[in-house]
């Protein structure tokens, strides 16, 4: 057992309610900042891997069908399929409602609305949870703060009280409130490193995901799919994807 007056233990023993909310709280935020680093995480590594299948297995496949299969059995978890079939349906659906005032625009203009769509709603969904560590990353330290700023009133109030500025006086407060700062820096440093990670991770899929709608875009249009040397470069004519 800890009997060290000035340890973690003694200071949820002797803090007040205060210091006790500020502690919780930042135990709250960091659960919540590693439960969105871990699953946004694992997820990433799924889309790397559906991304290199999109851009190998699929276009080495026989026909589109075949194609699909290597992506998975559904959209709702791999945004390339998704991409692959809003493509297929959009091309299906300007063929046959043509009579429509959609149908003014050409395939080619339908195609890339619909791919563009297919890319943004995948893009709010790898950006779902960030906002948590944004938070976390800018509040805890603040949040520390507070409660070393607490410490300090509690350090001044022993002072007062006792009319001596003894270390014996001070020492527990003064610790509370440099826990208290350690606390903040432990939730918010590991919450800033993981969303800056994670930012990167998602723009390289999003960047892969443009790729491949080009590449869906010239097959969907001209019935082949985009030349090496062309999909290495930016098409800006069909404007898929916007600046981020």
């Amino acid at each position: 057992m800890d009997n060290n007056p000035f340890g973690i233990a003694a200071l949820w023993v002797q803090g007040d309610f205060v210091t006790r909310g500020v502690a919780a709280l930042l135990l709250l935020m960091s659960i919540a900042s590693w439960c969105v680093i871990a699953l946004k995480a694992w997820r990433l590594v799924k889309l790397r891997r559906q991304a290199r299948s999109a851009a190998h297995d699929f276009w080495h496949q026989r026909d589109f069908a075949a194609g699909l299969a290597t992506l998975g059995d559904t959209k709702l978890d791999n945004p390339f399929r998704s991409l692959a079939e809003e493509g297929a349906e959009s091309v299906a659906h300007h063929a046959q409602n043509k009579s429509d005032l959609h149908g003014a625009l050409n395939v080619s203009d339908w195609v890339t609305s619909n791919l563009r769509r297919a890319i943004d709603d995948a893009s709010q969904v790898m950006s779902s949870g960030m906002a948590i560590l944004a938070s976390v990353g800018s509040t805890a330290p603040f949040v520390g703060l507070f409660g070393t700023v607490w410490g300090i009133y509690h350090a001044l109030v022993s002072i007062g009280v006792s009319g001596q500025a003894g270390i014996d006086k001070v020492a527990g407060p003064v610790g509370e409130a440099l826990i208290m700062t350690a606390f903040g820096l432990a939730v918010a440093i590991p919450a800033v490193l993981g969303y800056n990670a994670l930012t990167r991770g998602n723009k390289a899929v999003l960047a892969q995901l443009n790729r491949f709608a080009h590449d869906l875009h010239a097959y969907f249009v001209t019935g082949a799919r985009v030349g090496s040397n062309t999909a290495s470069s930016p098409v800006p004519q069909l404007n898929i994807v916007g600046a981020r």
